[in-house]
């Protein structure tokens, strides 16, 4: 018969430690941030963990890869202070955020499935295709077939500030208008931008992005993506999984507490 890890079963600080190859400061910290239950002590004053610690730290650890570090930490805090419902919504929100994530890769598969080999797709260019702006161009004054930095900014989510960002890492390369100076982005420049931000949103950092995009500019379609997306969607699986088996650890957590 398994011991009940609520017992008194004594453990030191090393003793935890060792067992998930952590540094006793790690578990004090651990401890001071609120994901393990306080530490006993003894006459002398030195802290005393018990199975009940040792399993909340599997539990913690087990969350991490699928929720991350702060949501992990957040999910921990709640469940010992006796908020789980509160727990039980910061996880929710993960699963909304990885159904999220999902759906974009699917939104950038579709959007890449539409494209067109042979289509002009260069920096500046104005091509037509599923990410065409000829409409937004006339409301934004930028002409038909563009749109400013402002419109595309506010249709995306993002900040100007970004885009320009994007810009000087070569990822966008929107002609001027010649009478404002004004940037002018192009159709194309629209779905690279688009792609951009989807990629961004799967993870990747923006060296790794600006090669991708020259090499589907140059290719005119969604074969040179197909090894970053099928890295992506990877991920988000790996995630997933993750994510079962940090509840397999929070629920036999939960259940020993009682």
């Amino acid at each position: 018969m398994g011991r009940n890890p609520r017992s008194s079963d004594r453990l030191r600080p090393i003793d935890l430690a060792r067992g998930h190859g952590l540094s006793t400061q790690a578990i004090r910290n651990y401890e001071e941030a609120g994901i393990l239950p306080a530490a006993g002590r003894t006459p002398h004053g030195y802290r005393t963990y018990t199975p009940l610690h040792a399993r909340a730290l599997r539990a913690f650890i087990a969350l991490v890869p699928g929720h991350g570090h702060r949501t992990a930490t957040a999910v921990m805090r709640a469940v010992n202070r006796g908020a789980v419902d509160e727990a039980f919504l910061l996880i929710d929100e993960s699963h909304a955020q990885l159904l999220e994530d999902r759906r974009t890769l699917q939104s950038v598969e579709d959007a890449l499935r539409g494209l067109e080999p042979g289509v002009a797709s260069g920096p500046g260019a104005a091509a037509s295709g599923p990410d065409t702006v000829s409409g937004a161009g006339a409301d934004s004054g930028a002409g038909p077939g563009g749109t400013f930095i402002g419109p595309l900014a506010a249709k995306l989510g993002l900040r100007p500030a970004t885009l320009r960002k994007w810009e000087r890492a070569g990822l966008l390369s929107p002609r001027r208008d010649p009478r404002t100076g004004y940037r002018v982005y192009g159709d194309a420049d629209v779905r690279d931008a688009r792609l951009a931000h989807q990629l961004r949103r799967g993870g990747y950092p923006l060296e790794r992005i600006a090669p991708v995009i020259d090499r589907m500019r140059a290719a005119g379609g969604r074969e040179p993506l197909e090894a970053a997306l099928h890295d992506w969607r990877r991920r988000l699986s790996a995630r997933g999984r993750a994510m079962l088996s940090g509840a397999a650890e929070l629920e036999a957590y939960l259940r020993d507490r009682g």
